[in-house]
């Protein structure tokens, strides 16, 4: 979070919250973890992208009810890429797209908007 506010002290139009290489170290902060704190870190002020482990449309809907504006999709890309090419990657993103839309739906959900931290639960 002090990294965010840094960023947006210095005239950064976004922040990306990742945590590449993390999963590597032992008790390592999860980006997921992290997300809340630097949403709420840079307000309004920034775009908070999310790019750590998007593999399902689950992934997507936590993030973005954590208060990412958007998501970034590497590795699933980088599989249809080397599977198929850019056939390949059409496949691997409208899936991505398609699981995001049933699992919108399946949690009572219309739209992406309606998102928030209130649809999840937590343990």
């Amino acid at each position: 979070a002090d990294d965010a506010r840094k960023a947006v002290e210095c005239g950064m139009d976004g922040v990306v919250v990742s945590n590449h290489g993390g999963r590597q170290v032992d008790g390592a902060v999860g980006s997921l973890d992290a997300l809340p704190s630097i949403v709420e870190a840079v307000g309004e002020q920034v775009d908070v992208l999310f790019d750590s482990g998007i593999r399902t449309g689950a992934d997507i809907v936590k993030a973005l009810a954590l208060g990412a504006k958007a998501v970034m999709v590497g590795r699933p890309f980088a599989y249809g890429l080397a599977h198929g090419g850019q056939v390949g990657v059409r496949h691997v993103l409208r899936s991505l797209l398609a699981d995001f839309d049933l699992t919108l739906g399946l949690s009572g959900h219309r739209s992406p908007a309606e998102l928030g931290p209130d649809a999840l639960r937590f343990t």
